[in-house]
């Protein structure tokens, strides 16, 4: 970036492209103990549009090769000249443990997205109710940093559960949200005591007594929930014994259900023996790798395009990221994607590799 293009006003810039531009590293901030917030602006004069909830895919460029990894992003749109995500280093983590050796400012990383429909834009309503745990706060906290800045007197539960005073992601910014959100219920929760800081606050883990101390009217609210999936089913089991409707539940995650089905490989009209499906070969030609293939009708694109030494770029690998988005120019595919592709998107003859089977020869832009 120039430093005449720092000073550009908003008019005078395109929105940022994943196709275009990198992100380059401008800040490093430690929120609590092993969780950083690492914020980026675009190596070219472009602002970022997305919406708060939405998450981002980095391109890690590691020793072994480049590594993807998923990050819900924590600041708001409402802010348009960065982008952050607040991550934390698991135990045994390798893409966040990376960035938090080698992200300094200056450094650019490729970037993907940004997508999702885990937001509150796409589910409008006149009270909210936000329940996260851990790291989980971080789309919370981007929907809430847009309402303070464009709807500050939204009527929004915030409850967040750590496991001590000292774990509480965001905790000063939350409170002094809290001083200028005057609809604002702000309940902070902390599984144990900690011999660093006093605590005056709840205690324990959510359960309905809890739920119905913090917000009283949730069966009314629309309700984000981010965490664990332990927490999230948690959450979610307590909601139906409470008669909570589901159609104004929504939770956030990058990993495929346990219980949750996946389709079936499509089963050729030739079989042998009684119901044994034989898959069929399809020929794939990705244009821009100069490759032809052979796929099958049980494998999925993502799979033909390694086996074939082709790189598509892909991170959750189940039809949620969008990191896989790819241009089919002719053939037929059977896709099963879980909100990483947008209907218009579909419409244009994007496919997502990692969820997409063909059904016929197929021609990709790859």
């Amino acid at each position: 970036m120039t430093d005449r293009s720092r000073y550009l006003h908003l008019d005078d810039m395109a929105p940022w492209n994943d196709k275009l531009h990198a992100l380059e590293v401008i800040d490093v901030r430690e929120e609590v103990p092993e969780v950083k917030t690492f914020t980026f602006r675009s190596d070219d004069a472009t602002w970022f549009r997305f919406e708060p909830g939405q998450f981002v895919t980095l391109e890690l460029p590691t020793v072994d090769g480049p590594l993807m990894r998923t990050y819900t992003i924590s600041s708001s749109p409402s802010r348009p000249f960065s982008i952050a995500v607040t991550a934390k280093a698991q135990a045994g983590s390798m893409g966040t443990r990376w960035m938090f050796d080698h992200l300094k400012p200056g450094i650019r990383v490729n970037a993907y997205g940004p997508t999702g429909d885990f937001s509150l834009h796409r589910h409008p309503a006149a009270k909210y109710l936000f329940i996260s745990a851990g790291s989980g706060v971080t789309p919370m906290m981007s929907m809430l940093r847009w309402l303070h800045d464009c709807r500050p007197r939204a009527d929004v539960c915030f409850v967040n559960c750590s496991r001590r005073p000292e774990d509480i992601i965001f905790r000063k910014e939350l409170e002094l949200i809290g001083g200028h959100m005057p609809l604002l219920s702000l309940g902070l929760m902390i599984e144990e005591r900690s011999s660093r800081e006093a605590w005056y606050g709840h205690m324990g883990r959510i359960d309905q007594i809890r739920l119905r101390l913090l917000a009283p009217d949730f069966l009314g609210r629309e309700i984000f929930c981010c965490g664990p999936d332990p927490f999230m089913r948690a959450v979610r089991a307590l909601l139906e014994a409470s008669g909570f409707d589901l159609a104004h539940y929504h939770q956030e995650s990058f990993a495929a259900s346990a219980a949750e089905e996946l389709p079936a490989p499509l089963a050729s009209t030739t079989e042998v023996g009684v119901g044994v499906p034989v898959e069929e070969k399809m020929p794939v030609r990705f244009l821009r790798s100069d490759v032809d293939a052979e796929g099958f009708t049980g494998q999925t694109i993502l799979q033909t395009a390694r086996a074939f030494s082709v790189g598509i770029p892909a991170a959750c690998e189940f039809g949620v990221c969008g990191t896989c988005k790819v241009k089919k120019l002719s053939g037929k595919v059977e896709m099963h994607h879980h909100g990483g592709i947008l209907p218009n998107e579909i419409d244009d003859g994007f496919i997502l590799a990692c969820c997409s089977k063909p059904l016929s020869a197929l021609e990709i832009e790859a």
